[in-house]
């Protein structure tokens, strides 16, 4: 629907996201007209592409999809236009004399020749110029938001292309619309092609050829983790992205020719690796395996007694170490790096508690550290010593050159580095802290290869096991006080690929076998709000609901609405908003689900209070309030930070009340409740079934069809996962001969 009107008053504007409130005049009836909107003031005419919408709070509104702003004409428009403090220093006074002395040819003579406002009393040379650039930033600024809203770019997306590229916008976006994919946060291969053809770009444009073919080669990584392809299945895979046949052949090769030649992607032909990689990739795994084969060539042994050590530490705490533990001990000290790996009750925790206990006890620096909030937040708890997630133990760096405050040219000062559940690392954040560490140090890793790889790319865990560059210890042995746990021995079942009977003496782990998806989903609901509840005399912040799938009955989007509706049910007293096809209220709980180095939390503990960056993926809190007059969402992360959201902000919070399995990794929840019903092999495997059953510390529930379960306990699959770091790390290790 289209209104046109005259902008009579702005009734809220946030500077930040453009989110604005308006009253405007369309022929004498006043309308409410609301969304984002670039700079725009009293008087000026617009044009308005939008639909009527109730609100229950501030009752019908005109919500805008698409602006045109055209400058007011009437010298009572163009009044209020420059005295509405857009332009610094003309207040109405000024402004009426302007007007009075140029009058329809006023904003002709700021534009086109600003030195003759000297002849208004009040207006220095400097003032008259300041009033041109800035008339001139603000009219680039609407027409360039009208441009790319010619051409099917969302007023949002809008704002944040021009805040990327200013007056250059329009033709940057002309000349090579594809740039805005690596550019622009939100812009993606689909929205950039679909503006290219708008501008009657041509489907055989090698900026569009090269587009796609970053676009399949990060779409793979993103999806699947691979970190290269084989050419053929990328000429294949970009072939479809870009509705390319047979013939365009010889094009994508010429493409990817001089693709290679500028070094944008490289070509791998070593051992098992032949493909081609996005130069990022092939840098991050070079990176990895250099400082990989450095750590092990600076390792130097500690000169300790570890028999007498050892002994010592387990009479104090009354415990026995196993012989496996104990060679695990001497080798993290002893090594410049080394691998701990096993399922849960095997005793990686007590590994790491006399590690740390051994370093201090000879004064040596050490640093804790997991690749999430959760994760971290159970190494400090089980240690009773400070842990942080690796990006906080690198601390972002907003206006430096690098990602991180920490790296290569101002590397950390610790000289030991313990990282626990290392298998949720991807290759970028493994490299950073890589980067970070002096040459010296030592590295311990700890995790369960049994897991399934980190949800980016790159596999790095099981790369460093099959490289062999590191000694591994793999600990099997189940402790006693670990046997008395069904969700333990259980999953150790399940590691073997036996799927448990149930058992009536088990009091932590239970079975509720359906063959009807929709039971499957009311179980699920009363056992979040009632039967678990009363059962364990908790809330159901408590109880982590798992899927392994986003789609269907019981998959990840369904199962959050049912849970939203039961558990925090709409009511006049909760502000809620609209994000996409998500509704978000206040009380819903929520999952960040990418990195945000930018935004900004506060974290209030006593009479101390911890300003910081950066929320990551995976990060799990809840929303205290929503501002709808901003468009805000006020978030309380589990670890006390607080974080305020804007409105080009939100789709990076989705529901949480179910989330899927692999968003859950690295985190310990008090239950758990898995729902599968329909079986799909290429997803549903044992190593997922594990992950699942391993997130939780209290109590499992199995929701769903008995057949899936039986065969995801039996199904070994695990797609193998492409990536060069092995050999790499082969290189470099023969050139510098480490054994």
């Amino acid at each position: 629907m289209e209104v046109k009107g005259t902008v009579e008053g702005i009734l809220f504007r946030n500077a930040e996201n453009g989110y604005t409130v308006m009253a405007v005049d369309v022929h004498g009836l006043i309308i409410t007209a609301v969304g984002i909107f670039p700079p725009i003031t009293e008087g000026e005419n617009v044009t308005l592409i939008g639909e009527y919408k109730k609100n229950s709070k501030y009752g019908e509104q005109f919500v805008v999809n698409e602006v045109v702003v055209v400058p007011p004409s009437s010298e009572e428009g163009m009044i209020k236009y420059l005295s509405s403090g857009l332009f610094k220093g003309i207040g109405e006074v000024t402004a009426q004399a302007i007007v009075k002395k140029f009058g329809s040819e006023t904003f002709n003579i700021i534009e086109y020749n600003p030195s003759k406002l000297v002849e208004i009393r009040g207006i220095s040379q400097k003032k008259a110029e300041e009033l041109f650039v800035r008339f001139e930033s603000l009219r680039t600024m609407q027409n360039t938001v009208m441009f790319l809203s010619k051409h099917s770019v969302s007023l949002n997306l809008s704002m944040k292309i021009y805040k990327k590229y200013g007056a250059l916008t329009e033709s940057i976006v002309r000349s090579n619309p594809y740039r805005l994919v690596g550019d622009v946060d939100g812009v993606g291969f689909r929205t950039a092609d679909v503006i290219a053809e708008s501008l009657g770009i041509e489907k055989d444009n090698s900026n569009r050829i090269k587009a796609g073919i970053k676009y399949v080669l990060d779409d793979i990584a993103s999806k699947n983790g691979h970190t290269y392809l084989q050419v053929g299945r990328i000429i294949a895979e970009v072939s479809k992205v870009l509705g390319f046949g047979e013939q365009e052949k010889p094009l994508l090769d010429s493409v990817l020719m001089d693709m290679e030649t500028m070094g944008e992607v490289v070509r791998i032909n070593s051992g098992k690796v032949a493909g081609l990689m996005l130069d990022k990739y092939y840098n991050l795994e070079n990176s990895i395996a250099k400082r990989l084969v450095t750590i092990m060539q600076e390792a130097r042994p500690l000169e300790l007694n570890f028999d007498r050590e050892i002994k010592f530490y387990e009479k104090i705490y009354g415990i026995t170490l196993h012989e496996t533990q104990k060679e695990a001990i001497q080798l993290a000290l002893n090594s410049g790096a080394v691998v701990i790996t096993g399922g849960p009750g095997t005793g990686k925790t007590t590994i790491i508690k006399c590690i740390i206990y051994l370093l201090e006890r000879m004064g040596i620096t050490y640093a804790l550290t997991a690749p999430t909030g959760r994760a971290s937040k159970r190494m400090s708890e089980a240690t009773k010593r400070n842990a942080a997630t690796i990006h906080r133990l690198l601390e972002f760096n907003k206006s430096g050159e690098s990602t991180f405050l920490y790296n290569d040219r101002n590397p950390l000062t610790q000289e030991v580095y313990i990282v626990d559940e290392v298998s949720m690392a991807d290759e970028f954040i493994f490299n950073a802290l890589l980067r970070a560490m002096p040459k010296t140090s030592k590295l311990i890793l700890v995790g369960d290869k049994d897991q399934l790889p980190s949800v980016g790319a790159g596999a790095v865990l099981s790369d460093i096991i099959s490289s062999k560059l590191l000694p591994i210890v793999c600990l099997n042995h189940i402790y006693r006080q670990a046997e008395d746990s069904f969700i333990i021995t259980n999953a150790h079942m399940i590691n073997r690929g036996i799927l448990p009977e149930p058992d009536k003496k088990s009091s932590d782990f239970f079975f509720d076998y359906q063959v009807d998806e929709n039971i499957s989903l009311n179980h699920t609901i009363q056992f979040c709000t009632t039967r678990i509840v009363k059962y364990l005399n908790t809330t159901p912040d408590e109880i982590q609901v798992l899927a392994p799938l986003k789609k269907g009955t019981t998959g990840v989007l369904e199962l959050n609405k049912a849970l939203q509706t039961a558990i925090n049910p709409p009511s006049r007293s909760k502000n809620e908003i609209t994000v996409g096809q998500t509704i978000l209220r206040e009380g819903d709980k929520v999952i960040q689900v990418s990195n945000n180095y930018d935004i900004q939390w506060q974290k209030i503990d006593g009479n101390e209070t911890t300003n910081g960056e950066g929320v990551f993926n995976g990060d799990i809190g809840k929303i205290v309030h929503i501002n709808k007059g901003e468009m805000s969402v006020f978030v309380r992360f589990e670890d006390g930070r607080n974080a305020t959201y804007s409105v080009e902000e939100l789709d990076q919070l989705s529901l949480a009340y179910a989330i899927s399995v692999h968003k859950s990794q690295g985190s310990e929840f008090r239950v758990v409740i898995l729902v599968v019903d329909r079986y799909n092999p290429m997803v549903l495997s044992k190593n997922l079934l594990y992950t699942a059953v391993t997130r939780a510390k209290e109590m499992v529930v199995l929701i769903g069809n008995k057949e899936t379960y039986e065969k995801m306990a039996k199904n070994k699959y695990t797609e193998r996962r492409l990536t060069a770091l092995v050999e790499f790390i082969n290189e470099y290790k023969n050139e510098n001969s480490v054994s």
